[in-house]
């Protein structure tokens, strides 16, 4: 083994999005040297460049537009004449944002004393990596390379007619038909926005359902609640191909389980079937390392690969593919490098829909619960919440899953205008192992819109007060 005085750094982490930078982050206040290698012109990766933060961005900004331009406002007192949307105006805030949290981390690094390496990094043995023409050693490796769009056989993205989650959150102008191709989470918030905006959107979903891996629940009434706002769903379908003529696309499309073909027209063609892990061009093989049958780089509780000072966390890795399952494992795997005790618990990963009304979730699902064992659901609808009654959002519920033996909460999912906000004390209580009753029990302030946890928890005992 070489001697460590060779070594450039104790830690050199490989990416640097929200994963890779905490990490990088967590590793220098832990007291080792450390350096990050990072090819973006700007830091925090995809969250924070072109996916999370710019998509919250925008969300936020055509909430606003179409509560003025289609009479929600108006419902509540507040009218206004002669709404118009300035597309540009909109653009730049978003990226103002992305500007003012990128430059952050940029602030964070030099703070912290981690160096940042610019270039793409490229294994060229198990403790080497080349990046930008020079080869540095380190100690500790970590792969923190995230993840990109999948691709469709057929469809070939030229972010023009045919753009993937990058290029919609760019168009420089409301399409008058928007395709989805893809029912999920990225699929629904960017066309969310388009269609507050005034954009036609059509959803075109191989499953038959939408939001793949909620609670079954969850998914039909989001279903519901998206087409009431004006979203149209060709779900069993798949899409076979799509071809550009000047500014128009024709997908071709025919049912999931076989049948005649058919065409649909747009404008504008989104392509978010999903994300894959980002291994090309990082040279595993020269590391001894390969990719399993996804594409991910396996690895142990500690975050450690099957090379000795290599370790992978966040999309790279088996697991959620979300920022914040990546910045809880930038910590611990720092910490798991400086000798400590770092863990995740990936039984109790949120994940959340950002549109109006938002859409979460932490644990199981009702389904994936009742196929463990007996369970009781206790569940209550945000129309009889007095908060979200005066805020004029009745649509959603929460629904709380626990064992129906002990008690354990196992699964809690919410439909609520804040329901991202609110699943982080679900989180919390499953934690700490509670059970339906601890959360019935635990005094919420009034009037919130958290009151509807607190009912879905004495619901399970069929106790519930407002209904």
């Amino acid at each position: 083994m070489a001697d460590e005085q060779q070594y450039d750094y104790d830690v050199l982490v490989i990416g640097a999005g929200p994963g890779g930078y905490v990490a990088a982050i967590r590793a220098a206040q832990l007291g080792l040297k450390t350096a990050c290698a990072e090819d973006r012109e700007t830091l925090g990766g995809t969250c924070l460049n072109v996916g999370c933060i710019p998509s919250k961005a925008m969300l936020h900004a055509s909430e606003y537009f179409d509560a003025l331009a289609n009479g929600a406002m108006a419902k509540m007192g507040v009218k206004a004449t002669g709404v118009e949307l300035d597309l540009d105006t909109m653009h730049g805030q978003r990226r103002d944002a992305v500007k003012q949290l990128t430059g952050g981390i940029e602030y964070l690094f030099k703070k912290n004393k981690v160096e940042w390496l610019k270039g793409r990094a490229s294994f060229t043995g198990k403790d080497s990596v080349e990046i930008a023409g020079k080869t540095v050693r380190a100690k500790n490796i970590v792969i923190a390379t995230g993840s990109s769009v999948t691709p469709l056989p057929g469809v070939t993205v030229d972010q023009k007619v045919i753009v993937d989650s990058t290029g919609a959150l760019e168009l420089p102008k409301v399409p008058d038909h928007l395709v989805v191709i893809g029912g999920g989470v990225i699929g629904l918030e960017l066309g969310s926005v388009w269609r507050r905006l005034g954009a036609k959107v059509t959803v075109v979903e191989y499953l038959d359902q939408i939001l793949p891996g909620f609670d079954g629940d969850v998914r039909k009434e989001a279903q519901k609640i998206f087409k009431k706002q004006g979203m149209e769903f060709r779900l069993s379908t798949k899409v076979t191909g799509v071809t550009v003529a000047g500014d128009t696309a024709t997908l071709t499309v025919e049912p999931a389980a076989g049948g005649e073909a058919q065409t649909i027209e747009a404008d504008c063609v989104l392509l978010a079937i999903g994300r894959r892990p980002n291994t090309d061009g990082l040279n595993l093989e020269a590391a001894g390392l390969s990719v399993n049958g996804r594409g991910q780089v396996d690895i142990d509780h500690e975050f450690a690969t099957s090379v000795p000072g290599v370790w992978a966390i966040g999309d790279v890795a088996p697991g959620l593919m979300l920022a914040h399952k990546a910045e809880d494992e930038g910590i611990a795997v720092a910490e798991n490098i400086a000798g400590l005790t770092g863990i995740v618990n990936h039984d109790i990963i949120p994940s959340v829909v950002y549109t109006l009304p938002e859409f979460a979730g932490v644990g199981l699902t009702e389904e994936a619960a009742k196929a463990k064992g007996e369970i009781k659901v206790g569940k209550f609808p945000m129309m009889a919440n007095s908060r979200a009654k005066t805020n004029h959002e009745p649509d959603g519920f929460v629904k709380i899953i626990a064992d129906a033996k002990t008690d354990r909460v196992v699964g809690v999912w919410a439909i609520a205008s804040v329901a991202g906000t609110m699943i982080a004390q679900a989180a919390q209580a499953m934690e700490f192992g509670a059970t339906s009753e601890d959360i019935a029990y635990t005094c919420h302030a009034h009037p919130t819109h958290s009151e509807a946890m607190k009912e879905a928890a004495m619901a399970v005992t069929g106790k519930p007060i407002h209904i």
